[in-house]
């Protein structure tokens, strides 16, 4: 992999036993089975051939769009792969109401609990009523600790420990490519589990950007259309999240940006871990799928992955 050759955007997320890897125009999921084979599997994506989706503030909800629609994609097929014992014909209906849920509860947690919260502290300090920028303040803090709790609460469950091994081994592959070193197992241990352009940073910016723009909600609305805009403005708010992710990426080298970066960096440490070599196998196939065009010529299928229908 020569320097000459320009790189392309790999974005990726961790599943169950398993990898997805997201290049511009395809994603591909690689998931560990019991019997040690790796189900591999490789979609087409049209929408990134269009230039509009490619704009500013817009490219940040196409990548909201990955997060869930692709997200929900590699889930199940890393449900499948990894535990077919445990697959039933009401898969479609639970991934459905899992996703309802899972919504719903974030809502709950991260937008509606932390206003609420913010309402009543008024009682108890005046200010928080006086000052509009201390109530946005305090909401916004709120949040934050909600998702730190959150994500350190999960993290102690036995199998999210395995997809946050999976999501360090994400990683160390991603920086492998970067670097433009072979991508092998021995190349990619050496490598960060931490990046700057991880979703768990986005996260992070998120919770901090609504700070910023949850403060243009008019001071004298009433609890319901505080909390209803909250929700309006999250499209907005995750494409301008996007955009910084993107500019801290750029320039991750800049000493100030690094100091910027370093929350993000650090909260990386609850939702990644350091991965087995088996683990790293697994991401490097679904990262070199990813990257191999179709009509390579010296592309030889191997023998410990099974190659799933398109």
């Amino acid at each position: 992999m020569g320097e000459c050759c320009k790189k392309v955007n790999i974005g990726g997320q961790a599943v169950i036993e398993g990898v997805m890897m997201r290049a511009p125009n395809k994603f591909v999921i690689a998931v560990r089975q019991p019997n040690g084979k790796i189900a591999l599997k490789c979609d087409d994506i049209k929408i990134d051939s269009n230039k509009f989706f490619k704009q500013p503030i817009i490219r940040g909800l196409i990548a909201l769009y990955d997060a869930v629609v692709l997200g929900i994609k590699a889930l199940n097929f890393s449900a499948d792969k990894a535990m077919p014992d445990e697959n039933n014909k009401e898969s479609k209906f639970e991934t459905f109401f899992s996703m309802c849920f899972g919504i719903g509860l974030g809502i709950l947690l991260f937008l509606y609990l932390p206003l609420i919260l913010t309402e009543y502290s008024k009682i108890i300090f005046p200010i928080v009523e006086r000052s509009f920028f201390i109530f946005n303040l305090l909401d916004g803090i709120l949040r934050i600790v909600f998702f730190i709790v959150y994500l350190l609460i999960i993290s102690q469950l036995k199998d999210i420990k395995r997809v946050f091994a999976y999501h360090g081994a994400e990683h160390k592959s991603i920086y492998t490519y970067e670097q433009g070193l072979e991508l092998t197992v021995e190349n990619a241990r050496s490598m960060s589990r931490l990046h700057p352009r991880c979703g768990t940073s986005f996260l992070l910016i998120v919770l901090i950007v609504s700070i910023l723009i949850f403060s243009l909600i008019p001071k004298e609305s009433p609890f319901y259309i505080q909390f209803g805009a909250r929700i309006v403005f999250m499209p907005i708010i995750a494409g301008i999240s996007y955009e910084i992710l993107k500019l801290s990426g750029k320039y991750a080298n800049n000493i100030i940006v690094k100091i910027l970066i370093t929350p993000g960096l650090l909260l990386q440490r609850i939702t990644t871990r350091e991965p087995d070599d088996e683990m790293l196998e697994v991401a490097l196939v679904s990262i070199k799928e990813a990257l191999r065009k179709d009509d390579d010529p010296s592309y030889i299928p191997q023998e410990n992955i099974e190659y799933c229908n398109n």
